[in-house]
């Protein structure tokens, strides 16, 4: 086959996944867009059908940031909620994963890969599933109510699949380092400290970020574990916008952008991590 032949071929072939992929995106931006639509509609245009509000404005914007709405009474603080929620699990899922993978992979505990293996299993539970007996744990350890239940029970759903990650990451390490840490008279903390975690940065950043955006888009747990509209996160919250006989529309999609905008902003300030931390150990060489 000639070089032209294979270059038509080629271009045939982008061409046709052009095609198909045009339009997963317009149906995938199609919400986005509705949102940005109703919040920038007033109450009496929400519903008129226009592809862009005949008289746009930013006054849901205003009344979100300033918590002026029944509503939004406690907005700041359910955000911060939701902020804290996020972060804490992020950090302690990091936390476990990394020694766990450690462990596993580089220590080769006795039994590891079996626990890895029971953990994963889990995700084989739909995890609306296990909100119950979730529930009924935290209530014996009397934790019902407070924003440790949620980060628990979010640190115990993330976990599994952070462990593998990261071991599978972990795995792709030369042994020869460990040998050679060792050769010098590295102990087991050391040779975390010294040669594991350097290497295993970019997968770290990934693991931590995905831990953070599961906890920080959870609905379901946040229900049932908290009890409260101060303690309650914000996806919650804007559950309870539905609730209503005469919902806001238009401030439900404004807080929901609003909402949408940490999470953006992280991902796309670390992306590349994201793309090189998930998929590391994907291809074993």
């Amino acid at each position: 086959m000639s070089a032209e032949s294979e270059d038509k071929g080629t271009i045939a072939g982008d061409a046709k996944l052009l095609l198909i992929a045009i339009p997963v995106v317009i149906w995938t931006l199609l919400p986005i867009y509705n949102m940005f639509l109703f919040a920038l509609s007033d109450k009496q245009s929400v519903f008129a059908g226009n592809i862009w509000p005949t008289s746009p404005t930013l006054r849901n914007f205003g009344i979100v940031l300033r918590a002026d709405h029944h509503h939004l009474a406690h907005f700041w603080q359910q955000f911060g909620n939701s902020a804290l929620v996020a972060v804490a699990t992020g950090m302690l899922t990091l936390f476990v994963a990394t020694f766990a993978a450690f462990a596993i992979s580089r220590l080769r505990v006795r039994g590891g890969r079996t626990v890895l293996n029971m953990a994963l299993f889990t995700y084989f539970i739909p995890a609306a599933f296990l909100a119950v007996p979730m529930y009924r744990t935290m209530g014996l350890y009397g934790l019902l109510g407070s924003k440790w239940a949620l980060i628990l029970a979010m640190v115990a759903i993330a976990s599994p699949y952070a462990i593998w990650v990261l071991k599978q990451a972990s795995d792709k390490l030369p042994l020869e380092l460990d040998e050679a840490a060792v050769v010098d008279g590295a102990s087991p903390l050391q040779l975390f400290r010294l040669v594991y975690l350097p290497l295993m940065a970019p997968s770290l950043v990934a693991v931590g970020i995905y831990a953070l955006l599961l906890a920080w888009n959870e609905y379901l747990y946040a229900f049932l574990l908290l009890t409260n509209d101060t303690s309650f996160t914000l996806p919650v919250a804007l559950g309870n916008f539905l609730a209503a006989d005469d919902s806001p529309w238009e401030l439900l999609m404004t807080t929901g952008l609003i909402y949408a905008l940490p999470p953006a902003a992280i991902y796309y300030a670390f992306r590349k991590y994201m793309v090189s931390g998930l998929t590391a150990g994907a291809v074993k060489s």
